[in-house]
């Protein structure tokens, strides 16, 4: 629901497309489950010429900040000691006609010569901390 919002805020008729469908990647470690859903909406006619401004609209990603949004952050900002960088930012493809974006959850960024892997995942009240770090180090996968 939080991320159905967050679309209505840059496009019209939003909806959720397919919910909560599971996939299979399968790693050096064994298979990963990810489970996703798709929403979608219609974006403005002169969308390409307005892209930076309708993704900053969005972030940081509902997915991310959960709810409610800005204490959340607030939380957020107060417990990490490191600004983010592109961690938890979006990246993306735009070939013209379609566009893919992702959320940078887990990825590799270079800065000079060294690399840093940057993952995470998301906390709720009723989130065991062990189980929680259980599933970040399954989650770590390098396919190299």
């Amino acid at each position: 629901d939080l991320l159905r919002n967050d679309l209505s805020r840059i496009a019209a008729g939003v909806k959720v497309s397919r919910f909560r469908y599971v996939e299979e990647l399968q790693t050096h470690k064994g298979p990963i489950l990810q489970v996703s859903s798709e929403i979608e909406g219609k974006l403005p006619e002169d969308y390409r010429k307005q892209l930076g401004t309708l993704f900053f609209k969005l972030l940081p990603a509902g997915s991310v900040s959960g709810a409610p949004k800005s204490a959340t952050l607030a939380l957020i900002r107060k417990a990490e000691k490191e600004r983010r960088g592109y961690y938890t930012g979006v990246a993306g493809y735009f070939d013209g006609s379609k566009l893919d974006t992702f959320v940078l959850i887990r990825y590799i960024e270079q800065q000079d010569t060294h690399h840093y892997f940057r993952s995470g995942g998301g906390i709720t009240a009723q989130s065991d901390c062990r189980k929680e770090y259980n599933e970040a180090l399954q989650k770590v996968y390098l396919p190299f």
